[in-house]
């Protein structure tokens, strides 16, 4: 799955050993294209893969032709929207990218749980509520999360989650966490449900 993944980028000579970063997204400042402006140069030259498709800003676009072009085999783009390619980028890639300076709801990091591709997340809005971090101590949680909006909290949430790649054990645990996640209208319904219950509760107690 990976090993196609990266030869619909036109990377083949990429070391498939390296762990994928994804993204999909529109190309703005809004979804923290300006933060990957800031690090980009530092991110394209960690032991990782980046793949991005989307497009957006005609300046964002460029930062990702020009990345693609200093480092052939390590960083590629796709100026487009192409909805068989963002399925492939979910579930062959090892991490997924979004720090959105707000997100309301968000669905692609949800998508990036269920195919078992840990998402890295800005936490604001919609991303903050369903990403729960990473403790390796508890083995609990589902990503990883960075608050400040800065460049350099996005790098230190990268490198944390590239860190965590590293042990293959504690990885697997982490991917089955996010799968396991269910974040239907049943799974909500029930949640409704139960704030129902206990508030008839404490009025039939005169609380």
């Amino acid at each position: 799955c990976k090993r196609d993944l990266l030869a619909q980028f036109g990377l083949n000579q990429a070391n498939p050993e390296l762990p994928a970063i994804g993204i999909i997204s529109r190309f703005a400042a809004q979804k923290g294209f300006d933060l990957l402006a800031q690090v980009a140069d530092r991110l394209a030259r960690e032991d990782a893969i980046l793949l991005a498709l989307g497009s957006g800003d005609r300046d964002y676009e460029d930062l990702f032709r020009r990345l693609a072009q200093l480092f052939p085999q390590k960083v590629a783009v796709r100026i487009a929207y192409d909805n068989a390619l963002a399925h492939k980028i979910e579930a062959g890639a090892d991490l997924f990218l979004m720090p959105s300076r707000y997100e309301p709801c968000g669905l692609n990091q949800i998508y990036s749980l269920k195919y078992g591709t840990v998402p890295i997340v800005r936490a604001t809005g919609g991303l903050d509520d369903t990403i729960e971090p990473w403790d390796a101590r508890s083995s609990r949680g589902t990503g990883f999360k960075f608050w400040d909006y800065t460049g350099d909290a996005l790098l230190t949430a990268i490198h944390n989650a590239l860190a965590a790649w590293k042990d293959r054990d504690a990885w697997q645990i982490l991917m089955r966490n996010g799968m396991s996640r269910d974040f239907s209208w049943s799974a909500s319904a029930r949640e409704y449900v139960k704030v129902y219950e206990r508030a008839r509760h404490k009025s039939a107690n005169g609380g």
